[in-house]
């Protein structure tokens, strides 16, 4: 997630990061300081953790739900998607 947050930050910048250490390679771009990439992993750990419900939440495809509805009813159907919505409720 450090990669993506210089990327977010200097968009145009070459470097490489390995053990967690930045290698610097551009020298016409101010390096973000420590402090600026922390707070941008931070802010991207959020949104990810912020997704997670959506993650978990995931129905069968809609033509499989189609079918189930065509084949048991509409009945059955809410019950597969009732499993899922159980599962996952809303945070």
């Amino acid at each position: 997630m450090k990669t993506q947050a210089i990327i977010n930050l200097c968009p145009n910048a070459s470097f490489r990061v390995e053990d967690d250490i930045v290698e610097w390679l551009s020298d016409d771009i101010t390096q973000p300081k420590d402090a600026e990439i922390d707070a941008e992993v931070k802010r991207l750990q959020a949104q990810y953790d912020a997704l997670q419900y959506q993650r978990d939440r995931i129905y069968p495809l809609i033509g499989d739900q189609l079918d189930e509805i065509y084949h048991n009813g509409i009945d059955e159907w809410k019950k597969t998607i009732k499993a899922v919505k159980d599962a996952h409720p809303k945070p």
